[in-house]
């Protein structure tokens, strides 16, 4: 990333000389020879970090270090000051300066104390958005399940993560996660980071969905001071806030036209240029995007673009419904029944027959995020070690048939343990009937797999009636 420093010196050979080795340096170096006249310039431009001189013409360094700190708090300001004067530079700590250097400047110190004050500038934006997280229950082994479709999703995941091991260069393929609502897309954008050769470096995540349209550029490229209306101070976007990481874009299809272009261009140049800036910033980091939309089919609509589609999707991993993972349904429900019952301090719960049996039979429109919000009220609310049927806040039509629209009792009321049995019975045998027992076509109808309903069958003990 290319950053600008402005150098404030009356020394006209000196701040050349800075100047110069700056540029050679990849800097953007900016001179200017009074307080004043540097006073004017930040009016327009935005400097990463400021180096000044305290015996300045006019305004000293240290009013002229008070003067930034009250308007741009986050601007970083390094002293420059003669040996004798270090009483100087300990004042202008205390006036908001983030270094001092002392004369005759070493341009290799100079340097070095540069890349310390970027690199704490950086974490200070990037802890504005980044909460450390406990990388073991993020990575691979956090997702938990055995079934079929989800270690087919594991073992792309590792055959993904096993080639970039081996990469010669650093720019990591984007991958885009498919998959509906609460099926756990995150879990796998984090295991690809966590568990990848970036798992070191920031992990930011950001949901397109949750701010207005207006507001999305500014808060993924971030803004200047004064760039708009609200923009009272600098403010780094997300973007560079990831730089060296991994940039999650959870629901990347709600983003409009004009910004997928803007993010079209940072996968394409990787560059990126803040609201109010003509500085383009080199950026190096991994993008992983998700959606529950059909993208080829808004490609079509012509309200996602194509490029962008595809340069979003070099790696494609398609995460299963819930209700498509069998026996991994118990298998998270038991989990899930272990984590909420130690943080309610309720351990050694256990589910009914019928509860295991209901939750094998709902379809789980909300997948993964549902089944752990049920259990977690279950548990909140239980006065038993067992978890019944009527605890979990299941309709019970709803276990098996979307089609039919029907309720369990007209009063909405709760339902009885005991009319459960009952109902998946007569809806079993209804959906049967109506596809003149074609086990395929009626399974579809209940939501459920071929394999379920044919358990319901045999259990329900149901023989095909004579015609």
């Amino acid at each position: 990333m290319e950053y600008s420093i402005l150098i404030v010196e009356d020394d006209q050979t000196l701040a050349e000389n800075i100047q110069t080795y700056l540029k050679l340096k990849k800097f953007e170096a900016l001179v200017c020879h009074s307080a004043e006249e540097a006073l004017k310039l930040l009016e327009t431009h935005h400097p990463d970090v400021v180096l000044t001189d305290n015996s300045l013409p006019g305004m000293n360094g240290i009013e002229f270090i008070r003067h930034i700190h009250s308007s741009d708090p986050q601007l970083k300001v390094i002293m420059m000051t003669g040996f004798g004067n270090i009483e100087d530079a300990v004042t202008a700590m205390k006036a908001g300066a983030f270094h001092y250097l002392t004369k005759p400047v070493i341009l290799a110190e100079l340097k070095l104390l540069l890349d310390k004050t970027l690199a704490a500038q950086r974490m200070e934006y990037q802890l504005s958005f980044y909460q450390s997280r406990d990388v073991q229950s993020a990575g691979l082994d956090a997702m938990l399940g055995n079934s079929s479709v989800m270690l087919q999703v594991k073992q792309t995941i590792r055959q993904l993560l096993d080639a970039e091991s081996r990469m010669t260069d650093t720019d990591l393929p984007s991958v885009l996660i498919e998959g509906d609502t609460g099926t756990g897309k995150e879990l796998v954008a984090r295991a690809l980071h966590v568990d990848g050769v970036r798992r070191k470096e920031p992990f930011i995540e950001f949901n397109c969905a949750s701010i207005p349209a207006h507001l999305l550029e500014a808060e993924l490229f971030g803004h200047e001071k004064g760039a708009f209306t609200d923009a009272k101070e600098r403010r780094i976007g997300l973007v560079e806030a990831a730089d060296g990481g991994s940039l999650f874009l959870d629901e990347v299809g709600e983003m409009d036209l004009a910004l997928q272009a803007k993010l079209l261009k940072l996968l394409e140049d990787r560059t990126i240029r803040r609201i109010g800036s003509i500085i383009e910033r080199k950026i190096n980091l991994r993008i992983i995007s998700a959606t529950n939309r059909d993208l080829e089919q808004m490609v079509e609509e012509g309200t996602f673009r194509r490029d962008l589609f595809f340069r979003l999707r070099i790696i494609s991993i398609k995460v299963p419904s819930l209700s498509s993972r069998g026996d991994d349904i118990l298998l998270l429900a038991n989990y899930f029944l272990n984590m909420h019952g130690k943080r309610y301090g309720k351990s050694g719960l256990i589910f009914s027959e019928d509860t295991e049996s209901l939750l094998k039979a709902y379809h789980w429109p909300g997948n993964v995020r549902e089944l752990r919000n049920i259990l977690e009220q279950a548990v909140l609310l239980t006065q038993g070690a067992i978890i019944k049927p009527n605890q979990l806040a299941i309709n019970p039509i709803s276990v098996a048939n979307s089609v039919h629209h029907e309720s369990v009792n007209s009063a909405g009321g709760a339902v009885n343990e005991e009319s459960l049995p009952e109902v998946e019975r007569s809806l079993v045998i209804k959906t049967l009937d109506k596809t003149d027992w074609n086990v395929t076509k009626s399974a579809r109808l209940l939501g459920i797999t071929r394999d379920m309903l044919r358990y319901r069958i045999e259990r329900l003990g149901l023989i095909r009636p004579q015609r």
